[in-house]
């Protein structure tokens, strides 16, 4: 369904160039590297940089959503920027400085997710804050029932049918890279065609945090990290690859995640090119007939107008 790790940077096209001939950033004015701004960098610089970081994201999604070392982050944002390179025409240096500007996202990312997801969980499961006792016990009583065997990955999570096709699952694919048009989603498109299950496990440990912070009944903050949440996220990347085989005859992940993206694309806007080609474009024969039945009111019409104009 997706390229394996051993497959990163198969294509490393600025890799072979030698390091003396690159060019190093420029930096408007002399500034310790820790209070460096993307704005601190001159323009074809800037340009590499904002690129290679909306590519990173995308990067660290759809390959190491948690990564395991910081050598995984660096692999990963430097071919993010060789990338930005080669969109940019540019062949610029990644500097330690811009590096560091670079893995800063990683924990953007996942703040990003929970807090968009906070509230969409909230609202589709019924969690809301009260000092009253029933509502807490509610509160706490349904984040334990979700929980139970993780039921929220359903449709319905009572009956426990519907197994990864909660709304919510496409609810936060769509709000978090889909939102519109000009969102990594689209822009980024070849990293989401079809959506990664990485990315399914990622939002799902997501949903699972934010369901976490109603466990005692009153919402607290739990932080969406790698150290609380790592080994989460692997219980649900491993379900989902045991479901995939289970299941393979009738490609069933595959069809979900194809239907995630499909819909995630009608979300931002933008119809699936699949969609578009299968599309009918031939003229229906009923038109046809309709031009027929018009030609001859039209023709009626003529008779009965030359017959009037006779008459008189």
């Amino acid at each position: 369904m997706e390229s394996s790790t051993a497959t990163w940077g198969t294509k490393r096209h600025l890799d072979t160039t030698p390091e003396d001939t690159m060019i190093r950033p420029k930096i408007k004015k002399e500034l310790d590297s820790s209070h460096l701004k993307v704005s601190d960098f001159d323009n074809i610089s800037k340009e590499v940089l904002v690129t290679a970081v909306s590519i990173f994201r995308c990067l660290l999604i759809t390959h190491a959503p948690f990564p395991d070392t910081i050598a995984v982050e660096m692999k990963l944002a430097k071919e993010a920027w060789n990338e930005s390179c080669k969109i940019k025409g540019a062949n610029i240096k990644l500097t330690p400085s811009a590096m560091k500007m670079i893995l800063k996202h990683t924990s953007h990312v996942h703040g990003e997710l929970k807090t968009k997801m906070r509230s969409l969980t909230c609202s589709y499961f019924g969690f809301r804050s009260s000092d009253s006792k029933e509502v807490i016990r509610h509160n706490r009583d349904q984040a334990e029932s979700l929980k139970e065997g993780s039921s929220f990955v359903f449709k319905d999570w009572t009956s426990k049918t519907g197994i990864y096709k909660t709304e919510l699952l496409q609810e936060g694919i769509n709000i978090m890279w889909f939102a519109n048009r000009n969102d990594e989603g689209i822009i980024y498109h070849k990293y989401f065609n079809p959506i990664p299950t990485k990315v399914v496990a990622l939002v799902l440990t997501a949903i699972e945090c934010c369901i976490d912070e109603w466990a005692q009944g009153l919402k607290e903050d739990i932080k969406f990290t790698s150290a609380t949440y790592g080994s989460v996220y692997k219980g649900h990347l491993a379900s989902l690859q045991r479901f995939q085989q289970h299941t393979a005859p009738y490609k069933l992940l595959e069809k979900i995640c194809d239907n995630l993206h499909d819909m995630a694309c009608f979300h931002a806007g933008v119809q699936p090119l699949a969609m578009i080609l299968a599309a009918p474009h031939r003229i229906n024969d009923d038109a046809f007939e309709d031009v027929i039945r018009e030609y001859q009111l039209e023709e009626q019409d003529t008779v009965e107008d030359n017959e009037s104009s006779g008459a008189g």
